[in-house]
């Protein structure tokens, strides 16, 4: 059973996703919070497997929660998924740093974030194609910039810049493994293989260096939303 925290400063949304949490079989909503030390201290008591975060909260906001709850050995396995919507999008860059495993958008469909939980849960990081192609457009415009990743993919092999390209798209592993006709853990390996070539610290660090080496373009990432939409 995947054991969900739900935080959010509005109770009607709390409650939403709480009542949508508990329709999945496999789900369990273990409590709610509508602040960010709230959050915090719930996360220590039930150590859930996937915190549902807001950004804005009042008090401490939802990047630096999402920092405590990762930075503390008592709840760095606990997974954080933060639920933007595109007027904060300045905050998704921070809030990557801070230790979030993946983005969605509040306006996404009920199953699809259902299936989102289960990603985190299973140890998978997960962007949102939206939030990834405006993440990038943030990037490029941070002073530094420049520390990311560097775009040489000399000791790639075409497998591995298919995969950074899909990881470019915002595709997660179990949706790579899908789309290549692999096994997920022969995605995992590879995604892992990218992270260590590339010098790159996560997840977000191999989409940017996806754009930096031309291997995706925020067309393509709107494109590729559009289609996994249908």
């Amino acid at each position: 059973m995947i054991r969900v925290l739900v935080a959010d400063d509005q109770a009607l949304v709390r409650g939403s996703f709480r009542l949508l949490v508990d329709t999945a079989p496999d789900l369990t909503a273990v409590g709610e919070a509508e602040s960010g030390e709230e959050t915090v201290d719930l996360a220590r008591r039930e150590r859930p497997d996937v915190v549902l975060m807001d950004i804005r909260m009042p008090g401490l906001n939802g990047i630096e929660a999402t920092r405590r709850i990762t930075a503390d050995p008592a709840t760095s396995g606990v997974r954080v998924l933060i639920l933007t919507t595109f007027d904060i999008d300045e905050y998704v860059f921070a809030a990557l740093h801070a230790g979030a495993s993946g983005f969605l958008l509040k306006d996404t469909r009920p199953a699809d974030l259902l299936a989102a939980i289960r990603v985190i849960a299973a140890g998978d990081a997960l962007l949102a194609p939206g939030v990834t192609r405006r993440l990038i457009e943030e990037f490029t415009r941070l002073p530094e910039a420049s520390s990311r990743p560097s775009a040489a993919l000399v000791e790639t092999t075409d497998r591995e810049r298919e995969v950074l390209t899909l990881v470019g798209l915002g595709l997660s592993n179990t949706e790579i493994a899908t789309h290549l006709h692999v096994s997920l853990s022969t995605a995992k390996t590879h995604v892992g293989r990218l992270l260590m070539k590339l010098g790159a610290r996560d997840r977000a660090q191999l989409v940017i260096a996806a754009y930096d080496a031309g291997l995706v373009r925020p067309a393509s990432a709107t494109e590729t939303r559009r289609t996994r939409a249908d």
